[in-house]
């Protein structure tokens, strides 16, 4: 199973059900480094540092950092979706045997 880094954006739920389908998630507050402004390539860098996948719903800066450098374990973006279970599921399913240098998007369906 992956081992993800959920920004402090990831709601809880979402940390609960992944946990549930078996990966190993490390949340920012668990990591001592939440509400302190921390800015997204740092955190980045902190889950590089930890060979974690970085999970978020901060779409655009992900997205961004991504393009300028694929050095890091893999970014998940998603968009949020009141069904966090199914959220889990599609987030568990996008997932590749190696997840090194991947941007993967995970869309709520409409």
């Amino acid at each position: 199973m992956a081992a993800f880094y959920a920004d402090e954006n990831v709601r809880f739920s979402l940390v609960v059900a992944l946990i549930a389908l078996g990966h190993d998630v490390l949340t920012a507050l668990d990591d001592g480094r939440a509400n302190l402004g921390i800015d997204d390539p740092d955190v980045l860098a902190r889950a590089v540092e930890l060979d974690r996948i970085v999970l978020t719903n901060n779409r655009n800066d992900y997205h961004r950092l991504h393009r300028k450098s694929q050095a890091h374990a893999g970014i998940i973006t998603y968009t949020n979706d009141p069904d966090v279970d199914a959220l889990a599921v599609r987030i568990h399913a996008s997932l590749l045997p190696s997840m090194a240098m991947q941007l993967i998007r995970v869309i709520c369906p409409p």
